[in-house]
């Protein structure tokens, strides 16, 4: 079983995550996060699951799903590569405007120098690549002692520390 770390813990991964076209026949039972596109065009067959998450690309836009993120246990956002930070913006999104408190999960290309940022802007779970999870990468939370603007985190920036 795949590893992640969440709120500061390695523990066993128990969802799967599907690509569209795993979702182009059925949605398997179990805890499954199926990409939003899908998620929008099968809203009808899949609003009463509670074993469904979404994941988010970074062209995918939480406004068209709204007040109804909070209904998800889950939510993960898709980082493709090290560069793209969009993802960065949809967390902020779904923690701030939508007050998402539910397990919000960075997967992808997530590597230990991103977490720390990561989790300041609202992630608490982290699909690392799998010969990148272990002990080194839960330090990587302490990297730095102070911060010097605000974030989802709400730790208190530099300047208001005068």
């Amino acid at each position: 079983m795949r590893q992640l770390i969440k709120d500061n813990q390695i523990i066993s991964d128990t969802w799967t995550i599907l690509t569209k076209e795993e979702c182009a026949e059925t949605i398997p039972a179990g805890n499954v996060l199926v990409p939003v596109k899908v998620w929008l065009a099968n809203h009808e067959a899949l609003v009463n699951r509670q074993d469904i998450g979404i994941w988010f690309e970074g062209d995918d836009e939480p406004e068209k799903i709204g007040a109804e993120l909070t209904r998800f246990p889950v939510i993960a956002v898709n980082f493709p590569k090290f560069a793209d930070g969009r993802g960065y913006s949809i967390a902020r999104l779904i923690k701030e405007r939508y007050q998402f408190t539910g397990e919000l999960r960075a997967i992808g290309d997530v590597l230990r120098d991103q977490l720390y940022f990561l989790q300041r802007c609202g992630f608490n779970s982290f699909q690392v690549r799998a010969d990148r999870i272990d002990e080194s990468a839960i330090e990587s939370f302490k990297d730095f002692s102070t911060v010097y603007q605000a974030a989802a985190d709400e730790t208190p920036a530099l300047f208001h520390k005068r």
